[in-house]
């Protein structure tokens, strides 16, 4: 007998919006996001993401959904996985940011013709020829590309050093990063894995000192980031920083004391908390009344992912392979850009640069990559 690991589950139905007498019958999405382990922050926006999304359909949509946490671990991803395609008939699944079960995923996702939706920024996980796969956030081959652009171009960097973790996540950005700054005609003078659980990184740190980097580029999920800038302060290092999507989050912000923020940097899709006008703040609003916690762009992109799925049953799509073939044919207007497919399932293609000015938490908006993979 096969052995299920456990999983938690919650349900819910959605009466949001009105639904016309001659709706049709719900469909059901499902979420499998990691909301415990070492990607809790990123997974728990992920999740508030898509539960906003869904709890306000578009008129004529009624939806049911059920939330399964993923953890860290890919077996869990899977049996998650498998409970929902067996359980719940999904039209569209929400899936983890974690590459790692994202990759352990997709095969069975595809062999069931299930679209999975994600902010993953593993960029393997669209070149395995997987055609369920949609990428909401962009791949780390636009968000690497921004990351070590503005190292060098913005910040002249010309020596920096790279610490990375031992993750597909983190793996994944080190190659963009090391192939970009390739490009720009500079060599990192250290490259340091670093394992999720480590809990010093004034090792780390030091040899990066000593190698004669003139700056940072972390490639951290969001503890170790906020570690990472902590300790880099601690120890007057005095380099800047350009991090990864995980330093934007303001929950990784909250971690950090402001002045110890000074000179930090992020690439990331979006930052909603920096936005004050218009549809990003209004989704702010809704997502701090919702849930009690500021917004972030993983968040933004599950958001506009699941919005994405609902348009297109909406339109008539109630089906998982006709949700799938809606998704790869069409453009949509999200609020953090607008998607489509570049024919693999990367449906984001912008990225934007967050500085943070060392007295408070709220990143500004200073450089913006479009089409950076060269999709319009």
């Amino acid at each position: 007998m096969r052995r299920l690991l456990p999983i938690l589950l919650t349900t819910a139905a959605l009466t949001a919006t009105p639904v016309a007498a001659n709706a049709t019958e719900p469909v059901a999405v499902s979420v499998l996001v990691p909301i415990t382990g070492f990607l809790a922050l990123e997974g728990t926006a992920q999740r508030n993401g898509a539960v906003l999304a869904l709890d306000n359909p578009p008129p004529g949509v009624t939806v049911s959904y059920q939330v399964a946490d993923t953890a860290t671990s890919p077996e869990v991803a899977v049996t998650a996985l498998q409970r929902a395609l067996d359980r719940e008939n999904p039209v569209a699944i929400a899936a983890p940011i974690f590459g790692t079960q994202m990759l352990a995923m997709a095969p069975i996702a595809d062999r069931a013709g299930v679209p999975l939706i994600t902010v993953s920024g593993t960029a393997k996980l669209t070149e395995l020829g997987h055609k369920v796969v949609y990428r909401f956030f962009p791949t780390d081959a636009v968000v690497k590309v921004a990351q070590a652009r503005y190292a060098v171009q913005e910040l002249g960097a010309s020596k920096p050093a790279i610490l990375y973790q031992t993750t597909a996540y983190g793996q994944s950005g080190r190659e963009h990063l090391v192939r970009t700054l390739k490009e720009l005609g500079v060599e990192p003078v250290l490259q340091e894995a670093i394992d999720p659980g480590i809990r010093d990184l004034v090792p780390a740190l030091e040899r990066a000192r000593a190698a004669g980097a003139d700056s940072l580029l972390l490639q951290l999920h969001s503890g170790p980031t906020a570690l990472a800038v902590r300790q880099a302060h601690g120890l007057g290092i005095g380099l800047p920083i350009v991090a990864g999507s995980a330093m934007h989050q303001p929950t990784t912000a909250a971690l950090v004391e402001p002045v110890e923020l000074k000179g930090v940097c992020a690439e990331t899709a979006s930052s909603p908390v920096s936005d004050t006008d218009g549809e990003m703040a209004a989704f702010a609003e809704a997502y701090r009344k919702r849930f009690g916690t500021e917004p972030d762009a993983f968040a933004l992109g599950q958001y506009d992912g699941m919005r994405m799925v609902l348009a297109a049953v909406a339109d008539g799509a109630r089906t998982p392979a006709a949700v799938g073939d809606w998704l790869a044919g069409h453009r949509y207007r999200g609020l953090a850009m607008t998607y489509v497919s570049d024919g693999t399932g990367n449906m984001a293609h912008d990225a934007v640069i967050v500085c943070y000015d060392g007295v408070g938490r709220v990143p500004a908006v200073v450089k913006r990559y479009d089409a950076v993979d060269g999709v319009k």
